[in-house]
């Protein structure tokens, strides 16, 4: 899944973290809808159609982020159908006392790591684990650094450009990526390309079940510049670095995970809400208005949509909301909606707030 898993802990025991993002748009579920009722999102049955394809046959185990309770049935098929040498279902901690959730997620991570050792039998040493953390806050850096340069220059490079960069990174090695990122970054100083009248808009609800490709050109095309959104978020989850050249490296991804996650409908997070940290971001990427794109029937993002509405309303930001799924090919209805946004508050924005 796209949502947070701590890569480093693979890398660092000589295996490679392979992100599995549903099926698309490209593949007919047919068996997969025979696994789970019809009132659920898409991408379970996707993976699952995958899976009995055997497209998995050449992976040696999957881990199954707590995003919702669909994920975790899906974790507890994997296991009744004997998909790969080991299945294990990674609940996150609620509770982000290092004490209480600290050490629950430090036990989490030691049984995948203790899963791994059966599969190519090496011990993660102190040494590894830190050089791995490195190449990852690396990693990281540039993708944010990627993204504030759109922030300010968006048109040197388009939302789907940079989805497709971003989602290299799920399927490779963090060096390969590194310096793919590295190019990228330099390249995006040069001027290029020519500003157009579009509005910034930050794109909300999609961390889970990815939006067609075709739907992030449709939104762009609509008059839209995405300055900011929840695609792949795992690539972006901790926010900084996760600290360097510790005795304890396995501590340090744990307190990062404690302290440093970003917001999402996934993580219980009522300290820090995570409507008020959306609004946080719209101002920090001087957006002029928010996407809310869920999946249908994801819980999770359609549960939160009305308090982050709700904050939207209180501090005068336009947003609008609809729903998609990974295999949407019809985008008309939706880019009229765009549109008619991104013209209302090119129009009549400022008159909009004062109202």
């Amino acid at each position: 899944m796209p949502i947070y898993f701590p890569r480093e802990i693979i890398h660092a025991a000589n295996g490679l973290a392979v992100g599995i993002l549903g099926a698309g748009d490209r593949k007919r579920i047919i068996k997969g809808d025979a696994f789970y009722q019809s009132y659920i999102c898409r991408i379970p049955r996707g993976i699952i159609e995958l899976a009995l394809d055997k497209h998995f046959n050449g992976f040696d185990g999957f881990v199954f982020p707590s995003i919702c309770d669909v994920m975790r049935n899906l974790s507890g098929m994997f296991q009744l159908l004997n998909i790969g040498t080991f299945d294990n279902y990674l609940d996150y901690p609620q509770n982000f006392d290092p004490n209480i959730g600290g050490e629950y997620y430090r036990n989490e991570l030691k049984n995948i790591l203790a899963n791994i050792k059966k599969i190519n039998n090496v011990d993660v040493t102190t040494e590894n684990l830190n050089h791995s953390i490195k190449l990852y806050n690396k990693n990281r850096n540039l993708i944010t650094s990627i993204y504030n340069i759109r922030q300010i220059y968006p048109w040197r490079l388009s939302a789907e450009e940079l989805y497709y960069i971003v989602r290299a990174g799920m399927v490779m090695p963090v060096e390969e990526h590194n310096e793919i990122l590295e190019s990228i970054y330099r390249q995006l100083q040069l001027e290029t390309g020519e500003p157009m009248d579009k509005i910034r808009v930050i794109v909300s609800g999609s961390f889970c079940e990815q939006p067609p490709v075709s739907l992030i050109k449709t939104i762009e095309l609509a008059g839209c510049y995405v300055v900011d959104d929840d695609f792949l978020l795992g690539s972006r989850w901790i926010e900084g670095d996760i600290e360097e050249d510790t005795d304890d490296p396995i501590g340090a991804i744990v307190n990062a995970f404690l302290t440093k996650s970003t917001f999402s409908s996934s993580v219980y997070d009522i300290k820090n809400p995570k409507e008020d940290r959306l609004i946080d971001l719209y101002k920090k990427r001087k957006a002029d208005g928010i996407i809310f794109a869920a999946p249908s029937f994801c819980d999770p993002a359609l549960l939160d949509r009305p308090a982050l509405q709700n904050a939207c309303e209180k501090n005068n930001i336009r947003f609008i909301s609809f729903e998609y799924a990974e295999n949407t090919g019809q985008f008309k209805n939706i880019k009229e909606q765009v549109g008619a946004f991104s013209d209302s508050i090119k129009l009549w924005g400022e008159e909009l707030i004062e109202k």
